[in-house]
């Protein structure tokens, strides 16, 4: 990246990382970003979705997994291991300067694989109920927005992070449903 972009992104971090920063969201950030909390409700989708839709559910359920499977190997797997970036709680650079929120963590930071892996699973179950209900698309873009915006104000992420890792996600979600679309059994 040119090093315009780098202090951009940089001064972007600054500003949700301290800027933003106040007792509410040190509460609610760290909680929105684990696992115990969203999990659950990927739990009652799968549910839902074989309840409600019997062998189309457990389709869905299906290219629902490929779609985390692709958007997680993509990002953590194949781009995080290639371009090699530090997280900012690893940044020398920016060492005594930044609010590190929960524990910094091992890995590189490009892109956030929270949030391609959510961004892709909002993107495609979205695409895939959007005709039953509308509003769906909002809840779940938001779901995952809060998801990847915790990641920068928690301090292990940079913006372009998870700005790039929600375009990988959302391209993700939108060809899984394409395929979807193509194979789809009744439904």
């Amino acid at each position: 990246m040119s090093n315009q972009i780098l202090q951009l992104d940089r001064r972007l971090f600054y500003f949700v990382n301290h800027d933003l920063g106040n007792p509410f969201f040190d509460w609610l950030m760290p909680l929105l970003r684990n696992p115990n909390v969203w999990i659950p409700l990927y739990v009652f989708i799968f549910i839902f979705c074989l309840y409600r839709y019997k062998k189309a559910g457990a389709y869905i359920i299906v290219l629902l997994a490929l779609t985390f499977a692709i958007a997680d190997y993509g990002s953590a797997g194949l781009i995080k291991n290639r371009v090699k970036r530090l997280r900012p709680c690893h940044e020398p650079a920016l060492a005594g300067t930044i609010i590190v929120r929960i524990p910094c963590g091992s890995g590189y930071s490009f892109p956030s694989a929270h949030a391609s892996n959510h961004f892709a699973i909002a993107c495609f179950f979205s695409l895939v109920f959007y005709s039953r209900w509308k509003y769906i698309w909002w809840v779940a873009i938001a779901w995952a927005f809060f998801i990847s915006f915790a990641q920068v104000y928690v301090g292990v992420h940079y913006p372009f992070d998870v700005t790039f890792g929600a375009l990988y996600g959302l391209l993700v979600g939108y060809v899984v449903y394409l395929l979807f679309k193509k194979l789809q059994p009744q439904f």
